[in-house]
């Protein structure tokens, strides 16, 4: 036997024997020790202090890595918008960074991404905030920059009518995102009057002059109330230098704010149906007012939060996903503003399910505020939300925002010191009051995105409920069947003709469309085919009488190597058939076998009609269309928004900008102003898609 065998086998022998005696005189323990009590965040001492001009400072002082960041944030966000120019505050944010000093945006962009570094503003419900990031070495830079776009920004015109235009495209956006719907609606409808309740719109953004964006950079943008936030490997005596230099002769104080009214009350459950015919899904949004920043219930209803819908962990994801199928997710959260916050919970169903899962929601939230949650789920909701405060204090960004944030909130300096060990503390009790007066289940506001025909007879059994379009009009019940009405259509111009575009994206040619039009013995017949680079090769034929009724639709391709096929009938009244097309969850299969109105159009018509409508200035026209690929009728409008000169590959043109609005793609198109009208250009709004004329 080798010696290393026989020093294992002593080894072996010892051990057992030790074991042996321990087990005689002792048993072992039958569950894990009891954790250790939960330690505040491991944050440096605040270091303080204020310029002359009223301007405060907080550093945070770390030297773990050599990074500089600052925040400067300033009571200032969109509940200071004057009332007609909603989006003031987004504008001027979006514009700081763009040009200030000495320096152009170009300048100042070489000047911060020259170190390595980054600089951005944005404005949020409460504040306007201007943050940079860099090396500690070129923490001056950062300051200079700051304050330039703080205090001296150019608000060049080439910029802002740029952020115009970037600021008009995401509403255009808006209005064929539903989860954007949801939010603007709630908020309207929760805050009433106030400030909070008010979003940019098409009209408001238009009003805003060059002149209101300096008022308001002069008017709010001042000292006095501002705080400085430094994290960082820098000290005081470098922070209090850099500041005097760079803001020291920053003056001014903020005109007065007009009073806020007071958001309205709720007594019972009431449901907000935004009707956007065609969709497939509903976005449901149920929620509350709560209570101000510094409310000691905060604690508390994190936690009931946590366990209602903070993840994949939630009783809301576990119930509506996991055990329903209903939904992809489901989740709550709690907004927190400087007057009062609210909670919130979401989930998107399909339409079939909307009543259901929404009913359930409101089960799951009457749940946690009647019956007390059980410890496991408890401490696994504590665990998380404990856990997780440490990582986002994991960087000097994180650190200055965080600090920054909580302190223009009017919490105490010690607040993220204390968070962790105060929700770990939280009981089951507090868990069990605080849901059950913030959530509300029997008081809640419900908005509710989609298909108001198919979902709006099983919500008004749950609550009552009230109905608008996507631009807030309010409709009746018989409003959600669609009244077609024919198009002007001048039948003479429908001639044989054949256009060819090129598919720019991001400015770059990547594929084709040609579109051609021929006559028949019984009708038309519509050719499309589209080639999008190796995403996307699309081929479609719609057959169509004399009278413009649809014949059939037959379509075949791929879309990112997955097969696509379109294939329905029109006959006697209905659609038939079936289709496989794209959705934001992949390919979806749908089997049409549904009625058809007199007059409605098969989607792809719409574009051979172009030629055929008397287009004017301020045109506007409606449009009943089948939409395939979810076997649905929707209504779009094509609005004539102004004239104006374009240039595509196939000549410079005077152009109709149309709007088209309605579907589940806002789209703007240019049309020829005189006779014989072409389609000239094709832009998908939020997306860097243009189909440009060549021939």
């Amino acid at each position: 036997m080798s010696r290393r065998i026989i020093h294992a086998s002593l080894t072996l022998a010892v051990t057992l024997a030790v074991t042996l005696a321990c087990s005689a005189g002792a048993q072992s323990p039958t569950k894990a020790p009891a954790p250790g009590p939960v330690k505040p965040a491991a944050l440096p001492a605040f270091q303080e202090a204020t310029l002359p001009n009223g301007l405060r400072i907080m550093l945070v002082e770390s030297r773990r890595q050599p990074v500089v960041s600052i925040a400067l944030m300033m009571p200032a966000g969109e509940a200071y918008d004057p009332g007609g120019k909603e989006g003031l505050a987004s504008m001027v944010a979006s514009v700081l960074t763009k040009g200030a000093g000495a320096r152009s945006a170009d300048q100042m962009s070489s000047a911060i991404e020259g170190v390595g570094g980054s600089i951005d503003a944005s404005a949020s419900e409460d504040f306007m905030n201007v943050r940079a990031n860099v090396l500690a070495e070129n923490a001056p830079l950062a300051f200079e920059l700051v304050a330039d776009a703080a205090i001296r920004p150019s608000f060049e015109t080439k910029e802002l009518e740029l952020v115009r235009t970037q600021a008009l495209s995401a509403l255009q956006l808006a209005q064929s995102n539903p989860a954007i719907l949801a939010q603007h609606f709630f908020a309207a409808q929760l805050y009433g009057g106030h400030p909070y309740g008010k979003h940019a719109t098409a009209t408001s953004v238009n009003a805003i002059t060059s002149d209101d964006v300096r008022g308001f950079q002069r008017s709010r943008l001042v000292p006095a109330g501002a705080l400085l936030v430094i994290a960082g490997d820098i000290s005081l005596a470098k922070v209090k230098e850099l500041a005097q230099k760079n803001f020291g002769s920053w003056a001014g104080k903020a005109s007065a704010a007009a009073k806020r009214p007071s958001p309205p009350t709720r007594s019972k459950t009431e449901i907000l149906l935004v009707h956007r015919p065609g969709s497939v899904q509903s976005n449901i949004l149920v929620g509350n007012l709560t209570y101000a920043p510094t409310s000691p219930s905060y604690y508390a209803l994190t936690v009931a939060s946590r366990i209602l819908g903070g993840g994949s962990d939630g009783r809301l994801f576990k119930t509506l996903r996991e055990q329903k199928s209903w939904t992809y997710g489901a989740y709550s959260d709690l907004v927190r503003n400087r007057d009062i916050g609210t909670f919130e919970a979401t989930a998107e169903v399909r339409n079939a399910v909307t009543d259901s899962a929404l009913t359930e929601l409101l089960k799951i939230e009457r749940d946690l505020g009647t019956t007390a949650v059980d410890a496991t789920e408890l401490d696994a909701a504590r665990g998380g939300l404990v856990g997780s405060i440490p990582l986002q204090l994991e960087t000097a960004q994180g650190i200055a925002e965080q600090v920054g944030r909580y302190t223009m909130l009017g919490l105490p300096g010690d607040f993220i010191r204390t968070l962790r060990p105060r929700l770990a503390a939280v009981s089951a009790p507090q868990v069990l009051a605080a849901a059950k007066s913030y959530m509300r289940a029997d008081q809640s506001l419900i908005v509710v995105v989609g298909d108001g025909a198919q979902i709006y007879e099983k919500l008004a059994k749950i609550a009552p409920t009230k109905i608008v379009n996507a631009q807030g009009d309010a409709m009746s019940p018989a409003d959600l069947i669609p009244r077609v009405t024919a198009l002007p259509v001048d039948i003479t111009k429908l001639v044989a003709r054949s256009d060819s575009f090129t598919v720019m994206v991001q400015g770059n040619p990547l594929g084709f469309q040609t579109q051609s039009l021929t006559k028949t013995e019984s009708g038309y017949s519509y050719h499309e085919v589209t080639q999008i680079g190796p995403f996307l090769q699309q081929d479609v034929v719609v057959l169509f009488g004399n009278d413009l009724s649809p014949v059939s639709v037959k379509g075949m391709g791929k879309v990112q190597g997955n097969a696509m096929n379109v294939d329905v009938s029109f006959a006697n009244g209905r659609a038939k058939g079936s289709s496989t097309t794209p959705s934001p969850t992949g390919m979806r299969t749908v089997m049409v076998d549904t009625t058809m109105a007199p007059g409605v159009l098969e989607s792809d018509m719409v574009a051979v009609m172009v030629p055929a409508l008397r287009w004017a200035p301020n045109a506007k026209f409606t449009v009943s269309s089948f939409d395939a690929s979810s076997g649905a009728t929707r209504q779009t409008t094509m609005a004539v928004v102004k004239t104006e000169s374009i240039t595509v590959p196939a000549g410079t043109f005077s152009a109709y900008r149309v709007e088209i609005t309605g579907g589940e793609q806002t789209q703007t198109i240019f049309i020829s102003a005189t006779a014989p009208y072409r389609v000239l250009k094709i832009a998908l709004t939020g997306q860097p898609v243009e189909f440009v004329l060549v021939k």
